[in-house]
Parts: C-alpha cells; sequence; structure tokens
C-alpha cells in the first residue's frame, strides 16, 4: 500500500459525521503496537435496548404523522444498537428520501436553482453527477440503479406538500397513482447500460411528467439526481449551493452569523451551543436558551433548516430574536451578523496542579485545528503540564488531513490510518514522523457521538498504547466523503471514496472504539461554556479521565 503525503489533490477529504445531509476491503494489516491487551474497566452498567419490533413500531408512529426529522433521528440511534437489521435500514432510507424532499424544498437557494435552471443544463448537471459517482464512488453502482433510485426519490417527493405546493398544479394531483404506473412500465422495460442511458431515461421521465402531471421538468431531473446520490449510502448527498458554502465555512472555521448552534425542540428551538465572543453570546444569548421567535415569526414548528434560513443574512444586517432563558419569560434581543471564528480547540485549563494534568477539548478536525493545538500544547507547558486530557466528545470529525496531522503530533513513528477505496488511487497508508512529537502521557475522552476523524484519532492512540481511552463506545462511522464541485449552479456533491482502518488494521464502521475504561454517566453539560468553571466532580466522565492520569500507565 502506498504511503500518502499531506496534501490533498483535486478535491476535499472529509472524516465527519454530517447527520442527514448533516458516513465501508480490508486494509494492511500493520503489526499491532500493544505488547499485551489491557482489559476494558466499567464504572457503572447502561441499561438494557429495546426490541427491534419496539424500534420499528415508534418509527412508524413518527412516520404516519410526517415527523421525519424525529423519525431519521430515531432509526439512526436504532441501527446503532442493530447495525446489521434490514429492517431499520430499510426505514432509515425511506425516511431519509423524504426528509431530504423537505430540507431542499425550505433551502432558498435550492429554490433559487430551481427557478433558474433551464431542463438541458439540469441533464448536464445530472449526467456530471453520474460521472462523479463512477469515478470516485467506494461501491461500483449500476447505471440502471442509479434511475431507479431517481424514480423512487420522484415518487417518494409527489407525496410531499412542499413539493406539491410549487411544482404540481392542483386539478393534477387525482392523476399522480396513474402516472406513476405508467412511468414504472416506461423505464422499466428500458436498457440502461451506460451514462448516456440514464440521461435520455431521466429526460423521458421528465417530459412525461411534465405532460402528464404539468411538472416542470427541471425540478423532475433534481429529484433522479438527488436520488442517485442518496440511496448510496446515508453520507453521500448532493450539495445545494448554499449546503455546499457550509461545508467550506466549517472546513475553514469561520462563517457569518450569530454564533449559535440551533435544535428544533417541541415549543421552539434550544440554543445547544452559544460560541464564545460571538455576536449571540455578546448579547447575552446562552446555551439552554430558546427562541421564540426570529424577526416576528414564531420558530414554533419549525424545522432547524427553516429557522437557520431565517438567521441567515449579510454582515452587518440585525435579526430581532424573541429568547426565553431559564426563566420562560421572552425578552427581545437585537444581533447584529458578523463573521464569526468557530475554535477548534477550546477550555484550554489545568484541571489538577498537584498532578500537573492539563486538558482541552477537541472540538472538531478543521483547517486551523493544528495550529491552535499548538498554541494550546505550549501554553499548558508553560503552565505546568505533566500529562493531558484531550476531549473528544462531541466531535463529529472534519478534515482527515486535520486529523492526521493531530495525531502526528503525538505517535512518533508507524501507522497512522490507512484507507481502501474501490481503485488503487483512493489506497493510502498515512504515517507518522519523530519530529516535533510531543511525549506527554495522554487520556482521551471519548462518547458516542465521537465520530469518524475523531475515532481515528483515538484509534491511533488506542493501537500505538500511546494513552488511556475513556468514555463510551464511539459512533462508529468509518468512510471518507469528498467534496467534488460541480460547474452548473455553484453546487456540489459529497460522495463516499474509501473506508478507513486503525494503525493495528482494524475497521471502525459499526464498531467504533472501544474504551479502556468504560464510563455510563451523563453526557456533558448543554451549557458548554461552562465547561470552563467545573470541577472534575461536577462531570463523571472528566473525574474518570482525571483518575486515569493519575494512575501510573501499564505497558501494553
Amino acid at each position: 500500500m502506498r504511503q500518502r503525503a499531506l496534501s490533498l489533490g483535486f478535491c476535499i477529504w472529509l472524516v465527519t459525521w454530517m447527520g442527514f445531509i448533516p458516513a465501508r476491503a480490508t486494509a494492511q494489516r500493520a503489526p499491532s503496537q500493544r505488547a499485551s491487551t489491557q482489559q476494558s474497566t466499567t464504572i457503572s452498567i447502561s441499561s438494557g435496548a429495546e426490541s427491534v419490533a419496539d424500534l420499528l413500531r415508534r418509527g412508524r408512529l413518527l412516520e404516519v404523522e410526517r415527523r421525519w426529522s424525529e423519525a431519521l433521528t430515531h432509526y439512526e440511534d436504532a441501527l446503532r444498537l442493530y447495525p446489521e437489521e434490514d429492517s431499520l435500514q430499510r426505514r432509515f432510507s425511506h425516511t431519509r428520501l423524504h426528509y431530504g424532499v423537505g430540507r431542499r424544498y425550505a433551502d432558498r437557494s435550492y429554490q433559487s436553482l430551481l427557478s433558474k435552471l433551464g431542463f438541458g443544463e439540469a441533464l448536464d448537471l445530472y449526467v456530471q453527477v453520474l460521472l462523479k459517482i463512477q469515478a470516485h464512488y467506494v461501491g461500483a453502482p449500476s447505471w440502471k440503479e442509479l434511475v431507479e433510485h431517481g424514480t423512487n426519490n420522484f415518487e417518494v417527493a409527489l407525496a410531499e406538500p412542499e413539493f406539491l405546493q410549487r411544482n404540481l398544479p392542483q386539478e393534477a394531483r387525482s392523476t399522480v397513482d396513474a402516472f406513476r404506473h405508467e412511468l414504472r412500465r416506461l423505464l422499466g422495460s428500458r436498457v440502461i447500460g451506460s451514462h448516456s442511458d440514464a440521461r435520455d431515461a431521466v429526460s423521458t421521465a421528465a417530459g412525461l411528467a411534465q405532460q402528464r402531471l404539468g411538472v416542470p421538468p427541471t425540478a423532475v431531473v433534481l429529484e433522479y439526481l438527488c436520488g442517485a446520490t442518496h440511496a448510496l449510502d446515508q453520507y453521500s448527498a448532493y450539495l445545494t449551493p448554499d449546503q455546499l458554502a457550509e461545508v467550506y465555512a466549517q472546513i475553514e472555521g469561520n462563517f457569518v452569523g450569530l454564533g449559535i448552534e440551533l435544535k428544533a425542540v417541541e415549543d421552539g428551538l434550544l440554543i445547544v451551543r452559544a460560541i464564545r465572543g460571538s455576536p449571540a453570546e455578546q448579547e447575552g444569548i446562552l446555551a439552554g436558551d430558546h427562541v421564540l421567535a426570529v424577526d416576528g415569526h414564531s420558530t414554533k414548528d419549525l424545522s432547524t433548516d427553516q429557522a437557520a434560513n431565517l438567521l441567515q443574512g449579510e454582515a452587518g444586517s440585525v435579526v430581532e430574536l424573541t429568547v426565553a432563558g431559564a426563566d420562560r419569560q421572552p425578552r427581545h434581543v437585537s444581533v447584529r451578523r458578523r463573521r464569526v471564528e468557530v475554535p477548534s480547540v477550546d477550555d484550554v485549563k489545568i484541571v489538577d496542579r498537584v498532578h500537573g494534568i492539563a486538558y482541552l477539548r477537541l472540538a472538531c478536525f478543521q483547517k486551523t485545528t493544528c495550529r491552535d493545538l499548538d498554541d494550546a500544547l505550549w501554553k499548558l507547558h508553560r503552565q505546568g503540564m505533566k500529562s493531558l486530557i484531550i476531549d473528544l466528545r462531541g466531535n463529529p470529525g472534519g478534515l482527515l488531513v486535520a486529523a492526521v496531522e493531530v495525531v502526528d503530533k503525538f505517535v512518533q513513528h508507524g501507522i497512522i490510518v490507512s484507507t481502501r477505496g474501490r481503485g488503487v488511487q483512493e489506497d493510502f497508508t498515512y504515517v507518522a514522523h519523530s519530529a516535533g512529537t510531543w511525549r506527554v502521557p495522554l487520556v482521551v475522552l471519548i462518547d458516542e457521538d465521537s465520530a469518524s476523524a475523531a475515532e481515528i484519532f483515538a484509534g491511533a492512540i488506542r493501537d500505538h498504547g500511546r494513552g488511556t481511552i475513556v468514555g463510551q463506545r464511539s459512533y462508529g462511522k468509518g468512510s471518507v466523503q469528498g467534496i467534488f464541485p460541480l460547474s452548473i449552479g455553484n453546487t456540489g456533491v459529497r460522495l463516499t471514496t474509501a473506508k478507513f482502518y486503525s494503525p493495528a488494521g482494524r475497521p471502525y464502521c459499526h464498531v467504533g472504539v472501544q474504551p479502556d475504561v468504560s464510563v455510563h454517566l451523563a453526557a456533558r453539560p448543554a451549557d458548554e461554556a461552562a465547561t470552563e468553571f467545573l470541577t472534575p466532580g461536577d462531570d463523571g466522565m472528566l473525574a474518570a479521565a482525571v483518575q486515569a492520569a493519575q494512575r501510573p500507565r501499564q505497558p501494553r
């Protein structure tokens, strides 16, 4: 297997869990770096899991009520318990199609694209996506399968209110069932053996939809396009202009906005995090607050995407928020949007001065992470650091190259991670270098939301016997995604291009990283900013990490 330098070539390679937008060949096995196997220590035991039948029943209730976002989260959690259960996978895939339609039609950039894109341009865009799949996707779906996935997606769209409201005249809705049968008969007998055959089939479907239902052909082609990408796996997707811009903002570590992370809840929007120094925090908005209205529009029953649309705006513009804190009393706040820098390393501190135990939180892996980590390490070194706790809880991943660079700071030599794809061009081995290695003893905190690039770091530390892993089994996402810009519409496509493996050749997908010390306790506080003032006694996982740092390490 070839060794790869850290330059990235023609597209951006991500290892991150990007839910809903927002992922599995064995690698050459390297000799294990462990001298012996350390048994996992469990602090407490979690409760039993629900049965598959119960999980399916609850999911179907959410589907009947068209609560697609909640249903998708439900099935995702269920698949973490039963990753090989086909019935759960089918419901997850079906729900993802429904959710995707609503999400696209709540996206103003997608609506603008629909208005501007001609039928011929839409077909050209479809072919571009097919060729990207053919060249880069980790699997090898057939052209006919991709068209069939598109037909499935289009049929789902024909049942979604958002699609119908924009594209289907009221008088034509009674003929949708007859159209579905005609479309299936028409495409079922076609031979589709090339991308040009696929293009012709989609063109035929769009023409028939326009003739029978009055649906604009561009809208049909884009549903076939999204169906082709979304059906590949849960991490591959077509990216609208705003979604592509958001991916780039995450990579760069900055964006224009208010500096808050939101979650849709029953009575509005919950602020999960207010970034330090952001416009929102400077106006007194805190994690745990609820946003009740945006510019006079109630947030009740809004999805997170719909709320994000309301909150978007140019730098310097002002948004009026109605916010309620712990006292549930509404207050009105004016917040001016500006560029916000998102730190990937924060909460840098000494948590035990007697033993010199340092702590930092690694929130994600972005372009600035290596620089941010260097600054933090030297700061802690000057403060007397003798051992270091790196907190990866809730870290969804990020740039593959950033994960490799961070591991390289703590591992002196050997394999960091290996990737394996469909072709040899995706097969690489990333290796450590001795120069600049920090030899400080490590404890790594992980939980069930530590994913992808975070798992690369934790897995490398584990396999090299470089530190103690504390917490909960990690998410188990073992694939690499490439972000490929498209030449039409300022859009892009995210495709799974490879699977990755630990230094010892272990897979991560559906397996994750098992901690050496398992702690099944409450997760981090809702207010991330409050961790600056926490003692280990306030955070059970951190307390376990401090105990691990205080104990002399046994050789492995």
